[in-house]
């Protein structure tokens, strides 16, 4: 017999916005909240590994979109099909282990459907990353325990929250594999009317909802993922991709409007964490991302005087006053850490910046040498007196064995240098690293002696980047190596 789960689904439905759909233009309006609809769902199945009791912990709230989940501007990705699956990973303290999930949200939009639309769809948790992690938990919508999404005509989003009934003794909870990184992800089942073949045709707007990103720009590359369907060269590389892997053509601008709130098992990682003048319970990285002053490992809020002054920063003037870190957000100022004063805190360090080609680049601010994708030297460091890392890239070995090296060491041991910034990586799985694949066809980039759609897909996933997919060795892949491909093309 498998014990009763209590799961509560709770439906926020939204009005009036304007989401584009992924290939449109961005026309995106205000909205407003219209109404809410609650609904208790029981399911008669136990799919959760049980274990664990949270112990009093207060809950964490994770996120890497900056939306509030209310009435605002929103994406709706018009490209997603059948089958595609939107999932975020998070960092978890590995001491905070065994967690309990208690709130997954996410959210869907039309853009002025024509009929009421109905999508099926499916909720997934991994302990891990979703393209090597366990896959722990998973539920499909059934038109009766768990409802399908549903929205009205016209153009309107829906705040989609799930979770377990809190006083249900089944919960999920999700273990470590090893990565300290819980994800989850929502997949579209079945839309309300898709195209006959949705490779070719992407599903109408107004017959269709989609999955949601928000305008602020993308804040996590890493974090965001999409589960993309094989259509060969008339889609995206196929499989588990980050937001980074993507080619610029095919990932969106913004992070999905995803949230999870989660409990640990214990509370030896969390201590008290000072935001805008109150104290909340948190870990160090949930209390910085909320850009929050934590307190340190164990400390209580009662214990602590989230009044207390820090090193106000001002951008417009690079003046610092010691203000609470509550007044320095009212006064649009950055707060630095508790415990330092205005006269020992840099607040806007300069210095020299080392660049992967072996270059140095000053005098530089950290976010300016981080966006050239140096490394930054410290502040009051110069370029006279800096000495930067000779620039490394694949060494491939007559044997097909690949290290990443400097040219001189590559040269010392025999190996051929394939350039700065050229990785080791196989994405074709063969064995052999991709730099070190030797082909007639500058195009043949998985070696099979062909140039086709299975190259067309390796040589998207490199775009914008150096390595095996720059055919004509120029730094970089663009629109010129593409051409290079062209030629070779075999099909």
């Amino acid at each position: 017999m498998h014990r009763r789960r209590s799961i509560l689904l709770f439906s926020t439905l939204l009005a009036a916005v304007t989401v584009p759909a992924f290939a449109g233009p961005p026309s995106p309006l205000d909205i407003r909240t219209r109404r809410v609809h609650q609904q208790r769902v029981v399911l008669d199945r136990s799919d959760a590994s049980g274990g664990g009791i949270a112990g009093g912990c207060d809950p964490v709230v994770v996120a890497h979109t900056s939306s509030d989940f209310g009435p605002g501007e929103y994406i709706a990705q018009g490209g997603f099909i059948e089958g595609e699956i939107a999932a975020t990973s998070f960092q978890i303290p590995a001491d905070a282990f065994p967690v309990r999930l208690d709130l997954f949200e996410a959210m869907f939009a039309t853009s002025s459907a024509a009929v009421e639309t109905t999508t099926e769809y499916a909720i997934y948790v991994w302990s891990g990353y979703p393209d090597s992690g366990t896959l722990e938990f998973s539920i499909a919508s059934d038109g009766d325990l768990l409802p399908h999404i549903m929205l009205p005509p016209g153009t309107s989003g829906l705040h989609l929250q799930f979770l377990v009934d809190p006083d249900d003794p089944d919960q999920i909870w999700i273990p470590d594999n090893g990565s300290q990184v819980v994800t989850v992800g929502i997949e579209i089942v079945a839309h309300h009317q898709p195209p006959s073949n949705q490779c070719l045709t992407p599903p109408d707007p107004l017959f269709n909802a989609f999955p949601c990103t928000d305008v602020d720009g993308l804040q996590s590359s890493t974090g965001n993922w999409i589960f993309v369907q094989e259509c060969g060269i008339f889609g995206c590389p196929a499989g588990w991709k980050r937001f980074s892997d993507l080619p610029s053509i095919c990932r969106p601008s913004g992070d999905w409007v995803q949230r999870l709130t989660w409990s640990p098992s214990g509370c030896d990682s969390l201590g008290a964490c000072c935001i805008g003048g109150t104290c909340a319970t948190l870990d160090e990285m949930t209390c910085l991302d909320a850009g929050g002053v934590f307190q340190g490992v164990g400390v209580s809020c009662g214990s602590v005087n989230c009044e207390e002054t820090v090193p106000c920063c001002f951008p417009s003037t690079g003046g610092c006053v010691q203000l609470t870190a509550a007044d320095c957000f009212a006064v649009q100022g950055i707060p630095g850490p508790a415990g330092e004063t205005c006269a020992s805190y840099v607040c806007f360090p300069q210095g020299a910046c080392c660049l992967p080609d072996g270059t140095c680049s000053g005098i530089v601010s950290p976010v300016e040498c981080a966006a050239m994708g140096g490394a930054f030297q410290g502040d009051g460091t110069d370029c006279a007196t800096t000495e930067c890392p000779e620039p490394v890239g694949a060494a491939c070995f007559d044997n097909g064995f690949c290290l990443i090296l400097t040219e001189a060491d590559a040269i010392a041991a025999g190996a051929n240098w394939k350039g700065t910034g050229a990785t080791c990586e196989d994405l074709d799985g063969n064995g052999v690293a991709d730099a070190c694949e030797v082909s007639d066809l500058p195009g043949d980039l998985n070696g099979d002696g062909l140039v086709n759609g299975v190259d067309l897909g390796l040589f998207l996933v490199g775009w914008g980047q150096p390595g095996p997919t720059d055919l004509n060795g120029d730094g970089t892949t663009n629109g010129v190596d593409l051409g290079v491909l062209l030629v070779d093309w075999t099909g």
